[in-house]
């Protein structure tokens, strides 16, 4: 095998078939580390939520209940965007541009 040089670096495929063998090694020590007693068709794959054991269909959370904390300290924030949405594609394609505009500028004077 030989090193390609390039302005920027090199690449050299036995030095990445090194490095991915010595990633997948450690994924696999980190994966020995794992639980034992899991055992796959058992009681232990049932869903399970706030410490009671439920049906599949009894198991979905709303966003609304999951992100109440979220979007109850962001309210405002939230306001603000429900009124600024309209629904019409071609609002958020001036916005898009607008910004990228902004963007543009900033990227001048910087």
């Amino acid at each position: 095998m030989f090193t390609i040089e390039t302005g920027t670096g090199f690449w050299n495929p036995l030095f990445w078939v090194i490095i991915i063998v010595i990633t997948f090694l450690v994924i696999y020590i980190i994966r020995g580390y794992g639980r034992k007693d899991y055992k796959k068709d058992t009681d232990q794959v049932k869903p399970f939520l706030s410490g009671n054991q439920k049906q599949v269909e009894q198991t979905h959370i709303k966003a609304s209940n999951l992100y109440w904390g979220f979007t109850t300290s962001l309210k405002a924030v939230f306001v603000l965007l429900r009124r600024m949405h309209t629904g019409n594609a071609s609002d958020y394609v001036l916005w898009f541009i607008i910004i990228l505009a902004v963007f543009f500028l900033v990227g001048l004077v910087v």
